[in-house]
This record gives C-alpha cells, sequence and structure tokens, in this order.
C-alpha cells in the first residue's frame, strides 16, 4: 500500500501505541496508589484524552515531512508521588510500565505477522489480497512504531521513562548532578536526534524486531 492509504495505516498505528503506552503509565499509577491519572480520564484507549497538538500531530508531520519514520509523543501522566507507598521505586515502575506496554504490543504484532505470512495462500483465499495486505501493512507499522516507542522512552534523558528509571538506582552527588540536567533534557534530547544517536540506538532495535517478524 503507498501513498495516503499508508500513512492513514500509520497514525492509526501510532495513536492506537500511544494511548496504549499512557494508559498503561495510567493504570499502573493508580494500582501503585496514585489515582491522579485515572481521575483524570486517562486510563483509557481513547486517544483523544492522550492528545498533545505538538508532540502528537506537530512532532510527527515534521517527521513525516523530514522523510524520517512517523513517531511522537503523547500529553504526559501526571504521577503524584506523594500518594505512592515507595515513591522513588513506585515512579520508576510506572514509568516502565508504559515502554513495556509497547514492547508487548510489538510482541503480539511479530506474532500476528508470523502466522499471516506462514498461511498467506489460505488467508488470501478466505479473505482477498485487498484484506490481507492492508491488514499485513498495519501490523507491519504498529510494530515499527511500538519498537520507536520503547527504545526511544528508555533513552535516559529527562523527561523520558528511561530518566525515571535511572534515577530510581541514583543516590547522593550523582543523583543531585542528574537532577540538574533535567531542565536542559528537550535540548539534549533535540541534540541527539539531530546528531543521528537516535539511528543509532534506536535502528537496531527496529531491524531486530523486524528480522523475528520474518519482515527483514
Amino acid at each position: 500500500m503507498e501513498g495516503a492509504g499508508l500513512i492513514a495505516i500509520h497514525i492509526v498505528a501510532l495513536l492506537f501505541a500511544l494511548s496504549f503506552h499512557e494508559a498503561a503509565h495510567a493504570w499502573s499509577a493508580d494500582r501503585l496508589g496514585d489515582p491522579t491519572a485515572r481521575l483524570l480520564g486517562r486510563v483509557t484507549m481513547n486517544p483523544i484524552a492522550h492528545i498533545d497538538p505538538v508532540m502528537t500531530i506537530l512532532f510527527p508531520a515534521m517527521m513525516y515531512f523530514a522523510g524520517l519514520p512517523l513517531f511522537g509523543a503523547a500529553k504526559p501522566v501526571p504521577v503524584n508521588t506523594a500518594n505512592l507507598a515507595r515513591p522513588k521505586r513506585d515512579h520508576a515502575w510506572i514509568a516502565a510500565a508504559g515502554p513495556l506496554s509497547n514492547v508487548l504490543l510489538a510482541a503480539i504484532c511479530v506474532v500476528l505477522i508470523r502466522l499471516m505470512l506462514a498461511n498467506e495462500e489460505v488467508l488470501v483465499g478466505v479473505v482477498s489480497a485487498s484484506v490481507f495486505l492492508p491488514v499485513l501493512d498495519l501490523l507491519a507499522a504498529s510494530l515499527l512504531i511500538n519498537l520507536l516507542l520503547a527504545a526511544f522512552n528508555m533513552m535516559p534523558i529527562p523527561p523520558l521513562d528511561g530518566s525515571w528509571i535511572l534515577s530510581a538506582t541514583l543516590s547522593g552527588p550523582v543523583a543531585q548532578f542528574y537532577r540538574s540536567i533535567q531542565p536542559y533534557g528537550f535540548f539534549i534530547l533535540i541534540a541527539l536526534i539531530w546528531l543521528g544517536a537516535f539511528r543509532v540506538l534506536v535502528l537496531p532495535v527496529i531491524r531486530l524486531g523486524q528480522v523475528l517478524a520474518g519482515l527483514g
């Protein structure tokens, strides 16, 4: 599939992956004692609850016109650590829930793609190629986007999820220094993307996923 159809498929896959990611954060926070996100309606797969005008709409558009994979982010899930029994540890688990949810979706995509490719002739005979190919494209796009989200968010740069996980392991002067760079995290992230570090870190993960799915 090409053109507008393929763009639409990637947009659907991106919105689903982002919604699942943020809902996982909100759900895990609620389970660990902080109902803030749940009370704000963030434990939902409705993308409207998670859309950020810049990161969910403008940023993916910029990525597309720059010839890069369609990629973006959603509105951060608020966490009130005062409600958590063990704030440092629990916040790390809440942060990890997002990338882990994308890994889960990617694994499901790998299994479904493998099953479809192994039974292509039978499936095409039952539903026709006009149905088979768009579904395969959607799963391939979902695999790509979920791996992107998981790998990107695990980078230990504020305010990404990986930074909260790393923070839970730090103490003393090192933790203090790490907190001091948090206001500059966004600029560090943009610099790394511009310098190509993003591709170096993320593309091997995507390549591995595609090989596992039989697409590479």
